[in-house]
């Protein structure tokens, strides 16, 4: 292991390699760990996900699952957190709730997001970015960030784990 990750950071049927690329930057720069939940829209050796992370894969903390039970699975063994799931059509912003060190940060595949019986499952868990009604949806690299960053900033604000 090259890090223990303060975080869980996953793309649920990811289907544009730079914006996964991005994420895995992130997950480096904040040692968190990123997971990938098939199918996948690329080849993870696609030169665009790899560009996109530049030289830092060999750096990364990263695992592909077949399927979300798979993913809980795994989870389960590794992530003592709160899973959060981000969606655009969720009305609790995403600065409204206390991140621990562990928690688990789930996004959507860009076309449509995370999948009703993945959001329909667990509504006191969905969260949003808010925008102007004239924005659909942000980046889903920039939403990682932004979300992951929020928990650094409580961390070191005393307001989550230390």
């Amino acid at each position: 292991m090259r890090y223990t990750p303060v975080l869980h950071i996953v793309l649920h049927e990811p289907e544009i390699p730079p914006n996964a690329g991005n994420v895995g930057r992130t997950c480096v720069a904040i040692a968190a760990k990123m997971w990938l939940v098939r199918p996948l829209g690329f080849q993870l050796d696609d030169y665009h996900l790899r560009r996109a992370g530049l030289d830092y894969w060999d750096e990364l903390e990263w695992e592909v699952v077949d399927s979300w039970a798979t993913l809980q699975e795994r989870l389960a063994a590794e992530a003592a957190g709160a899973q959060w799931l981000f969606s655009a059509r969720a009305t609790r912003p995403y600065t409204g709730v206390a991140y621990r060190k562990g928690d688990v940060l789930v996004f959507g595949r860009e076309s449509r997001g995370l999948p009703p019986e993945i959001t329909g499952s667990h509504p006191d868990r969905l969260l949003t970015i808010p925008s102007r009604p004239q924005v659909r949806s942000l980046n889903l690299a920039n939403c990682a960030a932004i979300v992951a960053y929020e928990a650094i900033r409580q961390w070191s604000a005393g307001h989550g784990d230390e």
